[in-house]
């Protein structure tokens, strides 16, 4: 249903894009619609989160596991919550010392219907704001 891939050249090192997005625990911090965030049972090279995703005046807990593959690629495992399946990765490849492409995918479907039709037509303005997060969260902290 809703896809979104996006590719983006940022001023960064993978490591660091990596720690940003794999610090679930601060998303509230700077995400638009992540209103909590709880990370626990970690592991090697991977954790779960609890994650709360809200949009005006819903509120959807949803479950996942965090897969790390240091510094270059993000997998996320979709346990439970609202959607029937999603699917979402981030690759992360350096295009020399100071330059490194993103490769962000998502797909992911509702379980319900009416909340499928309310969210689909903000989808991609919703990812590209969250796309965009990442970069200021990456310009504040380097």
């Amino acid at each position: 249903m809703p896809t979104h891939a996006e590719k983006k050249i940022l001023p960064y090192t993978p490591q660091q894009l990596f720690d940003i997005i794999a610090d679930v625990a601060r998303y509230p911090e700077f995400l638009p619609w992540v209103e909590s965030a709880n990370v626990y049972d970690h592991q090697d090279h991977q954790f779960t989160a609890d994650v709360d995703i809200g949009y005006k005046f819903l509120t959807y807990p949803y479950k996942c596991r965090v897969h790390l593959v240091r510094p270059n690629r993000i997998d996320i495992e979709y346990l439970t919550g609202p959607f029937t399946y999603l699917n979402n990765h981030w690759i992360l490849t350096p295009i020399n010392d100071k330059l490194t492409e993103i490769d962000f995918y998502i797909d992911f479907e509702f379980s319900n219907p009416l909340l499928q039709s309310v969210l689909t037509p903000v989808f991609a303005e919703a990812v590209s704001r969250m796309i965009r997060a990442f970069e200021v969260r990456a310009s504040v902290l380097y």
